[in-house]
């Protein structure tokens, strides 16, 4: 990583898992937010500094170890950082399709061109509690469904075809050696 990170704050960098853990590959569970909420203020925190430092947009809760429903995005629009918590995320629509590369912090260093949806309408809870509904085009709406496929135990080289994916494996067992 170059340059300095982006964030200032005072959360905890965490490890984040690697392509092969078996954390990525499970459904996470739905998170109960009374239960859940005084533990929540340190854990977006960490999960903040932690995307931030490694210069990700986004972070899903099993790229972290954690089997739960909770991820944050920053896609930095027009430079300026606004900050989505999404708990227990649900997409409710999408349209449209774009092929660009993607990549991701569980699997550094690997980049290919995905398939997603231009436009992607996404409806989760905040960090208190408040249900919020958004639609994201761009890497935003990228973004929405790349976190959520977490959630859902699946990572961006899952949406590849049987010859992408034949391709990408040798390349991931190169990759896998230089991992810390």
């Amino acid at each position: 990583m170059s340059g300095k990170s982006l964030y200032d704050g005072d959360g905890t960098v965490l490890r984040i898992t690697k392509h092969g853990e078996k954390v990525l590959k499970n459904p996470s569970k739905e998170i109960d937010f009374e239960s859940f909420a005084s533990d929540l203020p340190e854990l977006l925190e960490n999960m903040w500094a932690t995307m931030y430092h490694a210069n990700g947009v986004g972070l899903a809760a099993p790229q972290i170890g954690l089997n739960i429903r909770l991820a944050v995005i920053d896609v930095r629009p027009d430079g300026k950082s606004e900050r989505l918590v999404l708990l227990n995320p649900e997409i409710l629509s999408r349209e449209g399709s774009v092929i660009e590369e993607e990549g991701c912090l569980s699997i550094p260093g690997l980049y290919a061109k995905v398939k997603r949806h231009q436009k992607v309408r996404v409806r989760a809870m905040d960090e208190n509690g408040k249900a919020w509904e958004r639609t994201g085009t761009g890497l935003l709406a990228r973004a929405f469904e790349h976190e959520v496929d977490h959630l859902e135990g699946k990572l961006f080289i899952d949406h590849l075809d049987l010859v992408r994916r034949l391709k990408v494996a040798g390349i991931l067992k190169d990759l896998k050696k230089t991992w810390a």
